[in-house]
């Protein structure tokens, strides 16, 4: 298994004891840190780990290893977390297909995961489990923003996405909303990284505008070949080809575009001031979106902590689902199948200096839920 990391044990101690404050809790962190979308796993790590260091508690291990963005390694990795390991948590998985392989087998094992990014309809609704947290969104919810945001401005876009399940759930969370034509609809290859096909549609589709889901490098190769192309039709898509990780690889050929999140740097709460403040100050750069979901993560498994042994499961979920946490996004608190209900953010592309990142224009929605709540039978 590839770039296996025990971090050992973090900080000193917890601020706030609690029933669990000198219990060993072991978490056990897959994400991608290698090849294609190591970006945004690297992101998730950097962020859990300062917040676990700067939350003093020495008593938390963590086991990290890298799933290469492979469902079958990271099926691996999660049993031997499970079965030698022996870890009390799981989390790390940015890919909705690593997720769909790992997470309910993990959970019918009795071990409590908690998503700091991927979030598949599947797992929101029929197939929700009371081991199984989403710190960070379902996937359609982003999407479903910015199709509510589109109506404002346009009345024909062509729609495109990888051809996995946040790529299904991303093209359905925006024709929930939007409410005009589909120039067309087209799912792109995982991994993909040459659209001139796809470009050439769009250009003969009639459309007023083009809504993509491209995260990872395939929205960096996306975004250059389309400013490349001549195609003077208006862009707009979801955080995860903007956020602050890729940006730099885009370049100015992302600026001016509106995109949607839960979050941004200059979300004016003072959780965020200080979580923007020690990314930046540990990493020299600014954190993603995906960052601070996965600090969210580690805060609400820190907060859990200092309620309830991780040994009861039962009092441990109980105290997980109180959402008790300074959340980086504001408010913050879990619907009936432990998805989050969050507002979510229009933001736009611009330059600060030489730096591009996002501000937020707008609020697309308040207190928003999923969609896949009611076919929970939690």
């Amino acid at each position: 298994m590839k770039n296996a990391l025990a971090t050992g044990l973090l900080g000193l101690s917890l601020m706030a004891a609690g029933p669990a404050a000198a219990e060993p809790v072991k978490i056990g962190v897959i994400t991608t840190l290698s090849g294609g979308g190591a970006g945004l796993g690297i992101d998730m790590r950097d962020a859990f780990t300062l917040a676990i260091e700067q939350s003093g508690n020495k008593d938390i291990e963590l086991v990290i290893e890298d799933d290469a963005r492979k469902p079958e390694l990271a099926v691996q990795i999660a049993q031997k977390m499970i079965q030698s390991d022996k870890v009390d948590l799981m989390t790390g998985i940015i890919w909705s297909n690593l997720a769909m392989a790992v997470v309910p087998n993990a959970v019918a094992q009795d071990v409590i995961y908690l998503s700091p990014n991927a979030g598949p309809s599947a797992l929101a609704g029929p197939n929700c489990h009371p081991n199984y947290f989403n710190v960070a969104y379902q996937n359609d919810n982003f999407h479903e923003a910015m199709g509510q945001y589109a109506n404002q401005d346009y009345k024909k876009t062509f729609i495109l996405a990888p051809n996995y399940p946040a790529g299904k759930d991303s093209l359905t969370g925006f024709k929930r909303f939007y409410k005009g034509e589909i120039a067309g609809e087209v799912y792109t290859k995982v991994g993909q990284t040459d659209y001139a096909a796809e470009i050439a549609q769009i250009r003969a589709s009639g459309a007023d505008s083009v809504f993509f889901f491209l995260p990872g490098g395939m929205g960096i190769a996306f975004l250059k070949q389309y400013a490349q192309s001549g195609v003077d039709i208006p862009i707009m898509g979801p955080a995860f080809s903007f956020s602050q990780d890729i940006l730099p690889a885009v370049g100015d050929a992302a600026l001016g575009i509106r995109n949607s999140a839960t979050w941004a740097k200059d979300l004016d709460n003072e959780a965020n001031h200080k979580f923007v403040e020690a990314f930046q100050a540990k990493y020299g750069r600014l954190p993603s979106v995906y960052a601070a979901q996965s600090w969210d993560t580690a805060n609400l498994i820190l907060s859990a902590l200092s309620k309830a042994s991780v040994k009861d499961k039962e009092a441990f979920r109980a105290a997980l689902k109180e959402a008790d946490f300074e959340s980086v996004r504001g408010k913050f608190s879990f619907n009936t199948n432990n998805h989050p209900i969050q507002d979510i953010y229009i933001r736009e592309v611009v330059k600060e200096g030489d730096v591009l990142t996002n501000r937020i224009v707008a609020k697309a929605f308040t207190d928003h839920k999923d969609a896949y709540a009611q076919q929970c039978n939690m």
